[in-house]
């Protein structure tokens, strides 16, 4: 059974372009001005929403991220308030595929099978679970297999063969490809090991591969865009937010809608692109 994200994601490259995927914390700067966020970032042409869940040790965010997780939790927003806003959310914009980004320890402290039950009757499609890797996620597969959500593993340029595999089989939403080592953030340029990587991750069976961390600017999301199946903004967005308010993310949102769904829609499928062999002697 196909999910929500995967669907959203096959309809954009069937139109000949990448999905944006938008990623926004709960909370930040607080829990009402989050949901309006998100929602404008949905009009303005976001195809995939990551809502992430504030959590006190964010090892994989950067400074932004992080200090926005950090005002959310001080502000008193927790698991609940979490699913709330997304329930909110997914009512309010049934096209976009919402998925929660969490750490795996709120989903142990609550319970695997009871935040299933409670994310999907959020309508939430799925979870993005950064510490969690697929080799010990078999309490996860199975509460999610058991309420229809999907799962994203995310990869990295160190990542083996074995992983990427592993990864690219147990993702069932897509493979969040990570492209450079290191935590979240803006940067200048995006890595080179990022192509390579989606090349990799498509060899190894990933039906879908989205490229996140580093992606800040229009002009970045439209590279990326050649050759991924999604697009993936945290940092940019949340610093615009933070700067400009919820007009900010609009205008950030448009802009990067545009070069992501006006790029070439040149996209290998499964096992196309170069690979980590091919790179080395290229």
């Amino acid at each position: 059974m196909t999910g929500k994200t995967a669907e959203v994601i096959d309809r954009c490259v069937s139109a000949g372009h990448a999905a944006l995927a938008c990623y926004l914390p709960v909370g930040y700067p607080d829990l009402a001005t989050s949901i309006e966020a998100v929602l404008a970032a949905t009009r303005a042409g976001a195809d995939v929403i990551e809502l992430g869940i504030p959590y006190s040790d964010p090892v994989m965010d950067g400074p932004v991220i992080a200090a926005a997780a950090d005002i959310a939790l001080r502000g008193g927003v927790r698991v609940a308030d979490s699913l709330a806003a997304a329930a909110t959310i997914t009512q309010a914009a049934p096209d976009v595929a919402v998925l929660l980004m969490t750490y795996w320890n709120p989903v142990s402290h609550l319970g695997v099978a009871d935040f299933a039950r409670r994310a999907a009757h959020a309508g939430v499609a799925g979870l993005i679970t950064p510490d969690l890797p697929p080799d010990e996620a078999g309490e996860w597969i199975v509460a999610s297999d058991a309420h229809g959500l999907e799962r994203v593993f995310i990869v990295a340029p160190s990542s083996s063969d074995e992983r990427l595999a592993l990864a690219s089989r147990e993702s069932t939403g897509f493979v969040y490809a990570a492209s450079t080592m290191g935590v979240t953030g803006t940067r200048t340029t995006v890595a080179p090991t990022a192509r390579t990587l989606v090349a990799d991750a498509r060899a190894a069976g990933a039906r879908r591969v989205g490229v996140g961390v580093g992606v800040s600017t229009p002009e970045q999301a439209r590279e990326v865009a050649d050759y991924a199946d999604a697009v993936i903004v945290g940092s940019a967005l949340v610093a615009a937010l933070g700067r400009d308010g919820v007009a900010g993310v609009a205008a950030l949102t448009e802009q990067l809608a545009e070069a992501v769904h006006g790029g070439s829609g040149h996209r290998p499928g499964p096992g196309g692109g170069q690979s980590r062999s091919a790179a080395a002697v290229s």
